[in-house]
């Protein structure tokens, strides 16, 4: 199974902006999707967004679209996650999950599709 670390979580005014990285052990985003995940007090997992591995193809939520933007750097095998215009409803503890299947054009946000997951990383909305 790939290793995924987060990074980058912190406290943020409404309005302001954080960068989220998921460090992944060498050669997964050549195989594998990346996705994003958030998890709330008393809330279920909610896929955020995703990356592919072949093509680069995104997808996000209805929640965070123009918002947020995904992104990935293949020689430093991180993936990004740029929130920006942050509100008290983004707040909970991001993942970085690695997809099941291998190769795929596309991503999905269903937390099923993957099975390789990082320990999380805190973001908090508040004024």
């Amino acid at each position: 199974q790939s290793q995924l670390v987060e990074s980058g979580g912190g406290l943020v005014q409404p309005g302001g902006s954080l960068r989220l990285s998921c460090a992944a052990s060498s050669g997964t985003l050549d195989y594998y999707a990346i996705g994003w995940f958030r998890q709330a007090p008393g809330k279920e997992r909610e896929g955020v967004s995703c990356i592919s591995s072949r093509l680069g193809s995104t997808k996000f939520a209805d929640s965070v679209k123009g918002r947020f933007t995904i992104s990935k750097d293949i020689a430093k095998s991180t993936v990004y996650l740029q929130m920006n215009s942050l509100k008290a409803e983004d707040t909970g503890v991001y993942y970085c999950a690695a997809s099941r299947q291998v190769l795929s054009r596309s991503c999905g946000l269903p937390a099923h599709e993957y099975n390789s997951w990082g320990q999380g990383t805190q973001v908090t909305v508040s004024s």
